[in-house]
């Protein structure tokens, strides 16, 4: 299974991108994420459906500096991921 995610709020420059990377790393979770113009973070990830679901707890909690405001997921077909990567 594959979702998509945009967060919202005080998630760049605080380190949540390599928040969300080190927390998929140890879920196996593949994909990637990435900051976007408008300040929100933008995220692609595929796993088992249970694991998905710890994972995006894990993406609304983020690490002790971020501040998430709007959480968006929707479930996206034909995606195929390697290892989770920081985009620029």
């Amino acid at each position: 299974m594959t979702r998509r995610y945009r967060i919202r709020g005080g998630v760049q420059g605080v380190g949540y991108r390599y928040f969300v990377r080190g927390t998929a790393r140890r879920m196996n979770v593949r994909g990637w994420v990435r900051n976007l113009p408008d300040g929100s973070v933008e995220a692609e990830a595929t796993a088992e459906r249970d694991v998905l679901a710890i994972f995006e707890a894990e993406l609304r909690r983020g690490p002790s500096l971020s501040r998430v405001d709007d959480f968006v997921a929707e479930e996206v077909s034909g995606r195929e991921h390697g290892n989770f990567e920081v985009r620029h």
